[in-house]
């Protein structure tokens, strides 16, 4: 009589492991890929937010706010910061760079200044467009930057 000794996995063993592998790594790709919008959203609103501070103090110290943002640097804010996510250079969305534009061309009393927000996020339910009663200053730029788009984060002075 012959007798086989069985070390090892049979062919179907090994196809299940890895297909249930395989499964359970798609899972967690789906939820990281989640979590790296919600970061760059945050890091998008952070910056706005930085943005405006720095906006305060040009007119504090001036008692007009700049014309561009690189009026800021590296004075009142050490550099602009790009959106975190790259975008397409000189798209009109709002990225690479965030949209702002002004009340006028030179000693500005207001702004309007905003970001393309990647995901569905809370921040966009306290954000300018929320409270859409005065006007936009749009400075040329389109693609819901005059309020008409829920998906831009933007603050208005």
């Amino acid at each position: 009589m012959i007798q086989y000794n069985k070390k090892g996995f049979t062919l179907i063993e090994l196809l299940v492991v890895i297909s249930i592998i395989g499964l359970l790594s798609s899972v967690i790709l789906a939820s990281l890929s989640a979590s790296r919008v919600k970061g760059r959203d945050a890091k998008r609103v952070s910056d706005i937010r930085q943005i405006r501070n720095a906006l305060e103090l040009h007119r504090d110290a001036l008692g007009y706010y700049p014309s561009t943002l690189a009026g800021l640097v590296p004075t009142y804010i050490k550099s602009i910061s790009s959106d975190p996510s790259g975008g397409i250079v000189g798209a009109v969305d709002c990225r690479p760079n965030y949209c702002y534009s002004t009340s006028a061309f030179s000693n500005a009393t207001g702004y309007h200044l905003g970001a393309r927000m990647e995901g569905v996020s809370s921040v966009l339910n306290s954000d300018s467009d929320f409270d859409s009663s005065s006007s936009y200053y749009t400075g040329g730029v389109v693609g819901g930057f005059d309020g008409a788009e829920s998906v831009i984060y933007d603050i208005r002075y």
